[in-house]
């Protein structure tokens, strides 16, 4: 596998652990659009423009700094898997995977190489075999050869310098075939995990898609119709009734309820009065509001979180390689024995005996089975994985996962099901229950108000009230059936009366309470929460058997995040955060250990790029959190958590067991076959043999997760697994 951009220098990797910069000193319009990497072709610069963040609105990888059709990531010169890939074309659906010129070539090299073993075996023509294999090295080797080549000049060596010595080798030897096979695997393994991590920052896309195509902005008291980019700071915005707001800003005018929860995560619509902040891609309620803009588009709280994003996607996958730490002092060390080998020998004995034993020494050191070991567990695991609800975005990810030690759990649609209902009515004295929920739902008839939809389900088919108007920022007033004047909201616009001791202790609860009023005297308070998942506290538990610590981070009020983080069984709560803010938490900690960050919505973005892991639900995640998390839940059961928890460490093992059992065997061969103990046609087998056990090895890790959850930790079991 290749390493880090630039990792094949000898320079240690940057640390996992790091803090977050402050967003604001780095926000989007100064990150970096273009990224030096010195370890490109001609020390260049990779494009890394999102799809639509220019200005002019075009696809902004304006064809700079990309590395040459068809070439791959450098191999061992910089590894990075997005480096140098190609952007879709015109009409290109994102993501397809015959769309990746790497898969491409090494589908073409496994094609030749079966067809040359066909010919070889079954028709018996060598030289039309060895032309097939000679074709399978040139599409095998032209995704990392060239980038091999360009990091020797450079004086840098990787696992990619090895494998094309030991493919040059074997050809030397006469042993096409082999070489081909070596070509064909991988540039498999790689092709495979460059499009899984180009794949995911696809999903970026969603982010920038909240933003209104048009604002309307109020300019010399006449409104005019203009592109988001166009806005400046200290413009007016006019937000209409059920439009999204295009920038960040301060309300000036108006009043009105937002839906925050692209953003923030509430999962109640906040009130926006005069001196209240809005946020971009948010949306408007039943008022409407003048928006004084505080933020270019370039430098809000979305492009804050694509920046977020970006930066943290581009820093994950290829440090997370097992064989490329393994790699590094194997090269070098691999190519200085062959050449002693050669030198001393030569000098001692017969020139041509020891030079052959140094080319099979590096046919012998040659990782085929450290490129196929963790391909072939992965493969398995992830799907097993996939076969119980559960995706995993490689090896990369399913290897990160297994070291867990920290979960951090978004609350709404992640601990709860983002589908507030009545938890509570408690009717004033002489009066019932029945009472309490027909005036509100009456009230709420034709509301189009979250907080009313639970009413409704609680009191459906009401007898609708007349002349129902909003009072902004405070409730409804209107008319029953029979005349009776109604008012709807919240306390303080309402007084609560003898309901006061009961209003308390609700929001004590964390519940949003409202109060009914029926001809000037209180009724009843009615309370609505956003409940948990009925298998949340069985799935925290079960964390917790594992030996996992687990923390809760939401957007909602800390009153009601407590509440709600006592009846799951969360002990350590942070709230009122915004998408930057979970990012930073996910950061700090680490100082536990490798954590996972469990989210829904597009809110969670930054805090799942900045995890070790990120884990989304799928069923409610929207796609951002899909494409941006390393594994995804594609159904509501929290329960699948731990489960796909106890898989990865258990698939970890198996890749941990393979990586031992390939590297044990290439240690035994290397002095064999220097002694000329072994010669080439053992060597081969002995790779051929140590490959089934590899390939064995890791299908064990395609046994699906226990149904039943994990068990309990034995005492002394690290939480690594």
């Amino acid at each position: 596998m290749s390493d880090l951009c630039c990792g094949d220098d000898g320079a240690p990797e940057p640390p996992r652990v790091r803090p977050l910069p402050d967003p604001t000193a780095a926000p989007a319009s100064r990150a970096p659009a273009e990224v030096a990497c010195p370890c490109c072709a001609d020390g260049g610069v990779r494009d890394r423009h999102l799809p639509g963040t220019a200005a002019d609105g075009r696809g902004a990888d304006g064809g700079r700094g990309r590395a040459p059709a068809g070439a791959a990531a450098d191999g061992d010169g910089c590894g990075d898997p997005t480096c140098g890939a190609p952007a879709s074309g015109p009409g290109e659906a994102p993501g397809a995977w015959w769309h990746s010129a790497a898969v491409r070539w090494a589908a073409a090299a496994g094609v030749f190489w079966l067809s040359g073993l066909l010919t070889e075996w079954l028709i018996g023509l060598p030289a039309v075999a060895t032309a097939l294999f000679a074709a399978a090295i040139a599409a095998g080797g032209w995704t990392f050869v060239p980038g091999t080549l360009r990091a020797l000049a450079r004086g840098r060596l990787g696992v990619g310098t090895l494998m094309t010595v030991a493919m040059a080798g074997a050809v030397l030897l006469g042993e096409v075939g082999e070489a081909a096979m070596l070509a064909f695997l991988f540039s498999l393994a790689e092709a495979l995990e460059d499009h899984a991590v180009a794949h995911t920052r696809r999903g970026l896309r969603a982010l920038l898609d909240l933003v209104p195509a048009k604002a309307t902005v109020l300019r010399g008291g006449c409104e005019a119709t203009v592109a988001p980019a166009e806005l400046r700071e200290g413009d007016l915005l006019l937000v209409r009734p059920g439009e999204r707001v295009a920038t960040d800003g301060v309300v000036r005018s108006g009043r009105s309820t937002v839906d925050t929860s692209t953003v923030t995560g509430e999962s109640v619509p906040v009130e926006a009065v005069e001196g209240t902040g809005v946020f971009a891609g948010t949306v408007n309620g039943g008022g409407a509001l003048e928006v004084e803009v505080t933020a270019r588009v370039a430098d809000n709280s979305l492009s804050r979180i694509v920046h977020i994003v970006e930066r943290e996607q581009a820093r994950k996958g290829a440090a997370q390689r097992l064989a490329a730490g393994i790699a590094r002092p194997l090269v070098p060390g691999v190519l200085v024995a062959a050449a002693l080998i050669a030198a001393v020998g030569s000098v001692f004995g017969d020139p041509g005996v020891w030079i052959e034993r140094a080319l099979v020494v590096l046919v012998a050191a040659s990782p085929c089975a450290f490129a196929i070991s963790v391909p072939v567990t992965v493969v398995a695991a992830v799907g097993a994985a996939s076969r119980s609800g559960v995706l995993v975005k490689g090896g990369a990810a399913l290897e990160a996962f297994g070291t867990v030690r920290v979960v951090a759990l978004d609350k709404t649609g992640t601990l709860t099901r983002n589908r507030p209902a009545v938890v509570a009515v408690e009717p004033a004295p002489g009066h019932t229950r029945e009472e309490v929920l027909a005036a509100a739902a009456a009230l709420e008839a034709r509301s189009e108000h979250p907080l009313a939809a639970a009413i409704l389900a609680a009191r459906p088919a009401p007898e609708p009230a007349r002349d129902v108007a909003a009072v902004p920022g405070s409730g409804l007033a209107g008319t029953s059936a029979d005349g009776t004047p109604l008012r709807l909201g919240r306390p303080g616009y309402i007084d609560p009366g003898p309901l006061a001791p009961a209003v308390v202790r609700l929001q004590e609860q964390g519940a949003t309470t409202v109060l009914v009023e029926a001809a000037g005297s209180v009724v009843g308070a009615v309370a609505i929460r956003d409940e948990p998942r009925p298998e949340a506290v069985e799935a925290v538990a079960a964390l917790h058997r594992m030996g996992v610590r687990t923390v809760m981070l939401t957007g909602d009020n800390e009153r009601t995040a407590r509440a709600l983080a006592a009846q799951v069984g969360v002990t350590e709560v942070h709230a009122d955060l915004r998408p930057e803010d979970k990012a930073a938490l996910v950061a700090g900690l680490r100082r536990h250990g490798p954590v996972a960050m469990v989210g829904d919505g597009v809110n969670d973005a930054p805090a799942l790029a900045t995890a070790d892991t990120g884990v989304a639900m799928g069923a409610m995640g929207t796609d951002v959190a899909i494409e941006t998390a390393d594994v995804a839940l594609m159904g509501e059961d929290l329960r699948a958590l731990p489960r796909a928890l106890a898989h990865a460490r258990r698939s970890r093992r198996v890749m941990l067991q393979s990586l031992v059992l390939s590297g044990g065997i290439l240690l035994a061969l290397v002095p064999l076959s220097a002694f000329g103990v072994l010669g080439l046609a053992a060597v081969i087998l002995t790779h051929e043999l140590a490959e089934v056990l590899v390939i064995a090895n890791g299908v064990r890790a395609g046994r699906r997760p226990a149904a039943d959850g994990p068990r309990a930790r034995r005492p002394g079991a690290g939480a690594g697994g």
